[in-house]
């Protein structure tokens, strides 16, 4: 018997931490899971946003809880994980979508700044998966979902720490789909391309512009076009997907 595509996508009884799960993308993505049955924890640097997001999920029907989290912080980490299993019981689905994008170029970086974007877009994604993995282990479809940025294949003059700590972050994405895939943990990347979000419109109007007419489809994402990939992910529907980098980006990317 053949198995509905609404079925193959359902996440119901499954747990979610999305990192930066407050607004734009991240907001977009655990909104979209918890729509599909999952019961998700949002954190973000401030409990209120956290809150809110929480507060519209609930609104909506779903199940959410907020835990205040700074991915820069290792202890942090740890409590966010040890929080989720309080309230949750286990852990299914990561998403690692919190990101700093500190824009240094080669000449300007100083320790503090390459630290603090490293720490963030590298380091905690790496040990949110570590200080979770024994849960991971116990879930029968676990996967983990690293957001990156098409910065990262791009020539990026003036913006060196944040591609590099996204490379970085793909680079640890094939390594744990290698060594945890015998466990049945799932690990992928996806690349957002340029898309209508907090973080984009805090740049320069400029390079706002010239970001969204470099893909092939001459505009910017809503957070909303994202998340389809991201639930395959997440789900039974990408059972068979793993140690693999993903593209939506409107064809911006290798250009």
């Amino acid at each position: 018997m053949t198995t509905s595509s609404n079925a193959l996508l359902d996440l119901s009884g499954k747990v979610a931490i999305v990192t930066g799960g407050s607004r734009g993308i991240g907001k977009s993505i655990a909104k979209n899971f918890a729509n599909h049955g999952a019961k998700v924890v949002i954190t973000s640097r401030k409990i209120d946003s956290c809150q809110t997001t929480v507060n519209e999920i609930i609104e909506g029907g779903g199940k959410a809880h907020p835990v205040a989290a700074h991915m820069g912080n290792l202890d942090d980490i740890e409590e966010l994980v040890k929080r989720t299993v309080e309230v949750y019981g286990g852990i299914d689905i990561l998403v690692n979508n919190a990101a700093n994008p500190l824009m240094k170029g080669i000449g300007e970086i100083t320790p503090e700044a390459w630290e603090k974007t490293l720490n963030t877009n590298l380091r905690g994604p790496v040990f949110l998966v570590q200080h979770a993995l024994p849960y991971l282990e116990r879930s029968s479809a676990a996967s983990v979902i690293n957001i990156l940025s098409n910065a990262a294949y791009m020539y990026a003059a003036n913006h060196l720490l944040y591609p590099v700590a996204k490379a970085g972050l793909e680079a640890a994405t094939r390594s744990m789909a290698a060594q945890l895939a015998p466990n049945g943990i799932r690990v992928n990347a996806l690349v957002p391309g340029t898309v209508d979000t907090d973080m984009v419109r805090a740049m320069p109007p400029a390079f706002q512009k010239a970001s969204a007419e470099a893909s092939l489809l001459g505009r910017a994402a809503n957070p909303e076009e994202i998340t389809p990939m991201a639930l395959l992910l997440a789900s039974e529907g990408g059972s068979f997907m793993t140690g693999h980098t993903y593209f939506v980006d409107g064809g911006q990317s290798y250009r």
